[in-house]
């Protein structure tokens, strides 16, 4: 709710330079409904299979799969800040999947 007046100001300052046409229109559509809506099933479905700690650390990979997707899709170029930060993300995963389990159950 704090951010609400800024960024109503913010595009009230950028009014003059919007524009609005008939295919972005359509792809804001597509990218916030369809792509969207299709990850949300995707994840719903893998979800039950899930511990909640794994879920929950499943979904830091998200940045990477978006990074990954501007790569393949809008050919952003990979860069070592890129490779270095997903290994660190990924790395971080692994670690939590896989960690392992106490033999005696003591923590």
């Amino acid at each position: 709710m704090r951010a609400v007046p800024m960024a109503a100001a913010m595009s009230l300052l950028m009014l003059d330079h919007t524009s609005m046409n008939n295919m972005g229109f359509w792809y804001a559509i597509a990218s916030g409904a369809l792509a969207s809506g299709i990850g949300y099933a995707i994840w719903y479905t893998a979800l039950p299979g899930l511990k909640a700690t794994h879920a929950a650390t499943v979904q830091l990979s998200v940045p990477v799969i978006a990074a990954l997707g501007a790569i393949v899709f809008l050919g952003e170029p990979i860069s070592i800040r890129l490779v270095l930060t997903s290994m660190a993300i990924l790395g971080g995963i692994a670690l939590v999947i896989l960690e392992k389990q106490p033999a005696n159950g003591v923590q």
